[in-house]
């Protein structure tokens, strides 16, 4: 599937459909990415790169059905290939007890999606009007703070950020700073750890919570190696190997 361009038009659209959640879930990424024609991975990049929270792939994959109910889900879809949309689905099973998105996002996961009637699209709304698009540029020139903005216009600080960063393209502004930021500092387990040359991948595993594959691939990538793996070693031989692939 090829990857379309992030253009001042789509960036919008994302931003309306992501509206105030925070963090944005999974189910609105895959709805967001149907209707952008992307995939789910561009959809979550962007936000994060617009300043959004997204909720983590491996959150939303934890059980909210039970085995009985997808069953029932996917033998429904499949009994019904192509005849009912998201919502209508949402409607008729389980007594509308899950909301279209959360039944679009167990589908996508099931890779179901195949059998679901398309929602008709309806053309994107201007979010902002151009006054209010002078009023952004006016603001942010005279460096108000990102929540500024937002009170002035009655809108959330993401749609600001989004809007913002579609400006910035077309007029060269900078995006407006914020004056409180609630971010959550990132720790780097594995560099939490120190020196790790005595430990073994068995200890970094259960010192950080990850798999002994997953340490092996973080020790690759970053070039560092402990007691019992060599991750400087594993990573020549891997970019010998891409050498002489393409030679």
């Amino acid at each position: 599937m090829a990857i379309p361009k992030w253009t001042d038009e789509r960036t919008e659209t994302l931003t309306s459909l992501a509206g105030d959640e925070s963090p944005v879930t999974q189910a609105t990424v895959a709805s967001a990415a149907e209707e952008l024609e992307t995939t789910a991975r561009s959809i979550s990049s962007k936000l994060r790169k617009m300043g959004y929270e997204v909720e983590l792939a491996a959150t939303a994959n934890k059980r909210t059905y039970t085995e009985a109910q997808e069953t029932e889900l996917a033998d429904f879809v499949n009994d019904n290939s192509g005849r009912y949309t998201y919502a209508e689905i949402a409607a008729m099973v389980f007594d509308a007890a899950f909301s279209p998105k959360s039944i679009q996002g167990k589908l996508l996961s099931m890779e179901l999606t195949s059998q679901v009637k398309p929602t008709v699209r309806e053309a994107a709304a201007r979010t902002y009007s151009e006054e209010e698009e002078a009023t952004v540029l006016e603001m942010i020139g005279d460096g108000a703070f990102v929540e500024d903005i937002a009170d002035a216009l009655g809108k959330s600080i993401n749609s600001i950020r989004g809007k913002a960063l579609s400006l910035s393209r077309t007029h060269g502004i900078s995006m407006p700073k914020q004056r409180e930021s609630h971010a959550k500092a990132k720790i780097d387990a594995l560099e939490a750890l120190g020196d790790i040359a005595s430990m073994t991948v068995e200890d970094i595993a259960d010192a950080i919570g990850k798999t002994v594959r997953g340490v092996k691939t973080m020790l690759t990538h970053r070039n560092l190696l402990c007691s019992n793996y060599d991750g400087v070693k594993k990573a020549a031989q891997a970019a010998a190997k891409r050498e002489a692939a393409t030679a």
